[in-house]
């Protein structure tokens, strides 16, 4: 059943609500990223604002999610993941793997070989399970500071104090699952026997 205009329209509000939520900004933050005033983003998030093209784009830009993320377009039977690289102050380059969000979201973080970080532990609300492809991972997480190789996995708490980068100097890559309500991964393994 194809969905009728209206519908796909009055979705918009509620969706852009939900990511402006996630990333944890406020209205008068998003106006000074996207330029659009708080009262015309208080009005989209309600549905008492039509969503055009104008106002979409930049937001879509401040929440680096493809255009038809925002507006729940159907989709077009491509499987393929189009990742957008976000490069962080830090060097570190992270590759969303997951269209959506919302809910688990996957990522391929890339650390480039160099000098070792001083950490500087953060918090935030979620649930985050890591897989070390290759290198050497050092995870301060709370009191603890360990170092997890290649193949190594580990899973925390977010509202734990937590910080990572290269135990070594050399370059890092690992895959993560984050859950921003706390969403915890369910690993099934079955027996080759």
């Amino acid at each position: 059943m194809v969905a009728k205009k209206d519908d796909v329209l009055a979705a918009v509000g509620p969706r852009l609500r939900a990511l402006r939520q996630e990333h944890g900004t406020t209205l008068s933050g998003l106006s000074e990223t996207t330029g659009i005033s708080v009262s015309t983003l208080s009005r989209l998030e309600s549905g008492q604002r039509r969503a055009t093209l104008e106002l979409l784009l930049p937001l879509a830009r401040a929440y680096r999610v493809p255009l038809d993320e925002l507006v729940g377009a159907p989709p077009t039977g491509d499987p393929r993941i189009y990742a957008r690289p976000i490069k962080h102050s830090s060097g570190q380059t992270i590759l969303p793997l997951s269209r959506q969000a919302t809910g688990l979201q996957a990522f391929k973080h890339l650390i480039p070989a160099g000098p070792t970080q001083r950490p500087d532990p953060k918090t935030h609300e979620g649930y985050e399970w890591l897989y070390v492809l290759s290198g050497r991972l050092r995870l301060v997480l709370g009191e603890h500071d360990i170092v997890l190789p290649a193949g190594e996995a580990a899973e925390f708490d977010t509202r734990v104090p937590h910080w990572f980068g290269s135990a070594s100097g050399d370059a890092v890559e690992f895959l993560s699952i984050f859950g921003s309500q706390g969403e915890r991964m369910h690993v099934r393994a079955r027996s080759t026997r």
